[in-house]
């Protein structure tokens, strides 16, 4: 099966790329292109993953950097290939040739580009709420890009029909901002809906880029295409396979 690919007009013509569970080696629940290197898949099967996405972005294995992530507010700046996975959430470059890649399984994958500088962020509830796509937005212009210059693209993430939340959790975030309240409605019973991508782009805006936009795609709801850690959860699965998000100058 070849690999699918999600792109976005408003990143072209940059080589980008949101890439499905579609087209991959590895079986079972992870079935697909588990790109994971922190998953209990066959780490063969995950470097043969790995190596077809580097081939779709053009770049050697080594040249599609990826990161130790933790949920936090840091930044990596890349300047050439490594087989590092340094701890952070966030990565920026001006050096053509490198692919900044971002796993995820329900969190936000972000892909920035503007005035010859890209980006790429995790942006799971806990980053965002604690300032990584701001930080991310930071670091590009501290590289040249101007905040109005910059396009933000939110690839696939949880949707805001599948997130459900109890009341602590939304209390967290109109603590920080009372008009985070609009990001929840009502679910079952005391439960709430969460509406993540919403938040992201609310985010973005605020932090200034020129244009914020979401693909549409809920990994929740797609397990064809998608790997979901909350619908793994409720599967009681295992483990599951986490998605690469890349794009590179």
């Amino acid at each position: 099966m070849t690999l699918e690919i999600i792109t976005h007009d408003a990143l072209a013509p940059l080589r980008h790329g949101f890439f499905t569970r579609r087209g991959g080696v590895s079986s079972g629940v992870f079935e697909g292109l588990n790109c994971g290197r922190g998953s209990s898949d066959q780490i063969e099967a995950v470097d043969m993953n790995r190596a077809r996405v580097a081939e779709a972005m053009d770049v050697t294995p080594e040249a599609l950097i990826s990161l130790h992530q933790h949920h936090s507010p840091d930044v990596e700046v890349v300047r050439e290939p490594t087989t590092a996975r340094p701890k952070a959430d966030a990565m920026v470059t001006d050096v053509p040739g490198v692919a900044l890649g971002i796993l995820t399984a329900d969190c936000g994958p972000v892909l920035l580009a503007g005035d010859g500088v890209v980006g790429a962020a995790h942006a799971g509830w806990g980053g965002a709420l604690g300032g990584v796509l701001e930080a991310t937005v930071e670091a590009m212009t501290r590289l040249g890009a101007g905040r109005a210059g910059i396009t933000a693209i939110l690839g696939p993430t949880i949707g805001p029909d599948d997130y459900e939340v109890g009341p602590e959790f939304a209390a967290r975030f109109i603590a920080e901002d009372p008009a985070n309240a609009t990001r929840f409605r009502s679910g079952a019973g005391t439960r709430l809906l969460f509406d993540l991508p919403g938040y992201i782009l609310g985010r973005l805006r605020a932090a200034g880029v020129g244009r914020a936009e979401w693909t549409g795609h809920s990994t929740y709801a797609d397990p064809e295409r998608f790997f979901s850690y909350r619908r793994s959860v409720h599967l009681r699965e295992a483990d599951y396979g986490r998605l690469v998000s890349a794009i590179r100058l």
